[in-house]
């Protein structure tokens, strides 16, 4: 369905958002929507990072549980 819309009905479909929404309310939205990404790029850093830092944690301890039980 999507696949023969072409250049042509792209512009015509911005032209039409342009017309309904005016330029100050796209640039707003749009200004928004790359607030939402830079968060959600953020937000997968700090996610790599806690699994990062879990794994290391993980990864120091290697002594079985029976020979801390001794010590």
């Amino acid at each position: 369905m999507l696949n023969n819309i072409g250049l042509p009905g792209l512009l015509l479909i911005a032209i039409v958002v342009l017309v309904l929404f005016g330029r100050g309310k796209i640039s707003s939205l749009m200004g928004e929507v790359g607030k939402g990404i830079t968060a959600f790029k953020k937000g997968v850093d700090d996610g790599k990072k806690e699994l990062e830092n879990e794994a290391s944690e993980m990864a120091r301890d290697v002594t079985p549980e029976d020979e801390k039980d001794k010590v």
